[in-house]
């Protein structure tokens, strides 16, 4: 209360604003408020940081207002000239309209049935949709064009080059102000309105929560090196409170939030998938349920589309496709929700992971390199599944916020069908840091437990297959490293005998999850020689390369599971199912299949906590059957190999940490 008495109504009113989002990154990387640009600004590094100063000076757009959508945008990263997930160009992420187009979701790759239960025919997903025609797409998706009419600079130079994609996304700021009957203010304060225009966005709440991110920005300040070592600094200003009165002159409407569960912090919006009958014994596209009073949920599935967003609301509105209960959206972080949280989605190939979970699809694509994600959806799903965690107290850690590439097969037969999104380019150490979990070393030189944690920018691994099988993907910065026979760059790949059982080596094919450890996951270290760490993996010992220069893994601690005395090797598991005698006679008995692998003797796993054996028996329309069978059976969570596992507790011994 002393405290605030000393605080400007401009400062309080600041304050008031930023209550409204939740912290992303607790001090990592923001500017202190005397921060400027010094003389390196004349360094070739600082070539972006003149363009912004030019770009604001020609369109009379406030410096700070321009580097904060960039920021949000792009964090200032030019991609080499490759589009976002959307089509989006540049710092400014300038849309076109030809490069925003995917037909594909990643449901209906493979063989995987998204929903994973046995006690039931696989869901064969329905056809997908025609993608839209280019002129058929909403104005958000098309404004490099405005932006090559406004500026005169052609599409490609907007495309190509930083400097005039600055100029081009300043010419938009500055015409959306104009729009709105305003001056060119020298206030950044007063350019509220045009912020939220140039989201796109075509509801208020998701163009206001666009603005309001934004302004934190502004607010916090911002400096980094972006991906073509330039560096960019923004200077805070802790005191700007915009004028947020100008959004009612957008003419947005007003998104359906009646039943979404949602933060305040996101803009969310109800759009339901259906759970209908349909034909003989069949409906979709979800299982009603009543978690958490049913069951625990602990787990955050993050997904990407693999299509574009229209395409993804479609599918998850068609009754003969699958669920999942959240749809991100790439240009602005706009929410969709479709199944309440209690419901059950089927999005994740393994019926014990989908009864216990959340998922999140992410507008985006695996195969990809340059298909980057913006800011502003990382920075939206953060907020999603830190509510959702606080919520249902799911650990924030890389075993609990996994991908679907971490889900593992319930059965030997399905582990090839498996998918693997959102693949080694998902940043998972940016989410986890945005989330207030960043990677950090917990323990000394020696530990017994390592943290992957490799610098994504620097590391670049090849991966092949993103166009063509065994052609190499473009460079790109990947949060996986690759795991071998030796501690050796030419020795084999890792094998994994439940994707190949002929004994194959692993691949760097992009979709290969065979030999890859992945950002945030941790690992009981098997032993140290020189620049390579070997660690325990799918029941192998397996070498990756750790460089004193540039480490891969940081030393950590956490608790650790291995047989118990006098057992030579344990069964693994795909999913924590109760014993056959905890089943009643109305529900048929769920074999507890082992996969193909082994956790050896004196072999060590990182453990993700202990979970009841548990079956959710919901084959049926009519949720009157519907039952949750409980057993004696307690399983350990393990970080066995890329995907998680269970073990059985009376099979294992926990060490101390």
């Amino acid at each position: 209360m002393q405290g605030s008495a000393l605080l400007s109504p401009r400062a309080l009113g600041a304050l008031a604003s930023a209550a409204l989002l939740l912290p992303l990154v607790p001090g990592a990387t923001a500017a202190p408020a005397t921060a400027a640009p010094t003389a390196a600004a004349h360094a070739p590094s600082a070539a972006l940081q003149r363009a912004f100063a030019a770009a604001s000076a020609e369109y009379d757009v406030p410096q700070s207002v321009l580097l904060g959508v960039s920021y949000l945008q792009s964090r200032w990263d030019a991609h080499a000239g490759a589009p976002s997930v959307t089509g989006g160009y540049g710092p400014m992420h300038l849309t076109d309209a030809a490069g925003a187009v995917a037909d594909a979701h990643h449901h209906s790759h493979g063989t995987e049935d998204a929903r994973g239960d046995a006690s039931r025919a696989a869901r064969t997903p329905a056809p997908e949709p025609a993608p839209p025609r280019p002129d058929q797409l909403p104005e958000r998706l098309r404004t490099l064009s405005r932006a090559a009419a406004l500026s005169g600079l052609s599409p490609e130079r907007l495309r190509r080059d930083p400097a005039a994609n600055v100029r081009g996304g300043a010419a938009l700021l500055a015409a959306a102000q104009r729009g709105l009957g305003l001056p060119a203010s020298a206030d950044p304060a007063d350019w509220y309105g045009a912020v939220a225009r140039y989201s796109g966005a075509d509801d208020a709440g998701t163009a206001a929560t666009y603005a309001d991110d934004v302004y934190e920005v502004i607010r916090a300040g911002e400096r980094r090196t972006t991906d073509s070592g330039q560096r960019v600094t923004l200077p805070a200003d802790a005191s700007l409170v915009p004028d947020r009165s100008r959004l009612g002159g957008l003419g947005l409407r007003a998104a359906d939030t009646g039943r979404t569960e949602c933060p305040k912090s996101v803009a969310c919006e109800w759009i339901p998938a259906p759970y209908e009958e349909f034909g003989e014994d069949d409906y979709g596209n979800h299982d009603k349920a009543d978690r958490p009073d049913s069951q625990s949920i602990d787990y955050i599935v993050v997904h990407d589309t693999e299509g574009y967003w229209d395409t993804a609301l479609k599918l998850v509105q068609d009754p003969t496709y699958v669920s999942w209960q959240y749809t991100l959206r790439a240009s602005d972080g706009h929410v969709a929700q479709h199944l309440r949280l209690k419901d059950v989605g089927w999005h994740a190939g393994n019926w014990y992971v989908n009864a216990k979970s959340v998922g999140l699809e992410h507008e985006g694509f695996l195969t990809n390199p340059d298909a980057w994600y913006t800011e502003a959806m990382y920075r939206s799903s953060a907020r999603l599944v830190r509510y959702l965690a606080k919520r249902y107290d799911v650990p924030l850690d890389r075993q609990h916020v996994i991908g679907h590439d971490n889900v593992p097969g319930t059965t030997p037969a399905s582990i090839p069908g498996m998918h693997t999104d959102p693949g080694p380019y998902w940043d998972w150490a940016h989410y986890f840091t945005l989330l207030g979990k960043p990677f950090t070393r917990t323990a000394g030189p020696g530990s017994a437990v390592v943290t992957i944690r490799p610098d994504y920018a620097k590391h670049r691994p090849l991966y092949t297959g993103c166009v063509k099988a065994g052609e190499p993907c473009a460079p790109h910065g990947s949060g996986a490293v690759r795991l071998h026979t030796a501690p050796a760059d030419d020795a084999p790949l890792v094998k994994d005998i439940g994707l190949r059982p002929g004994g194959q080596d692993s691949t760097t094919g992009v979709n290969d999850t065979g030999a890859r450890a992945s950002t945030g996951q941790q690992y009981a270290v098997a032993e140290r020689r020189g620049e390579w760490t070997a660690i325990w993996y799918l029941g192998q010992k397996v070498w990756f390369h750790n460089p004193r220069e540039q480490p891969t893994a940081v030393e950590s601690k956490g608790p650790l599971v291995t047989p118990r005395a006098g057992l030579t090797e344990v069964p693994v598991y795909g999913r924590a199912y109760p014993e056959k005698e905890a089943y009643p006679a109305s529900v048929p008995v769920q074999a507890v299949v082992p996969l193909p692998y082994k956790l050896l003797a004196d072999q060590k796993y990182v453990t993700g906590g202990r979970t009841p054996g548990e079956y959710y028996y919901s084959p049926t329309f009519d949720t009157a059957g519907h039952t949750v069978v409980r057993g004696k059976e307690v399983y350990y969570e393990i970080q066995f190999g890329h995907r998680i596992a269970f073990v059985k507790a009376a099979d294992v011994r926990v060490t101390k940490r």
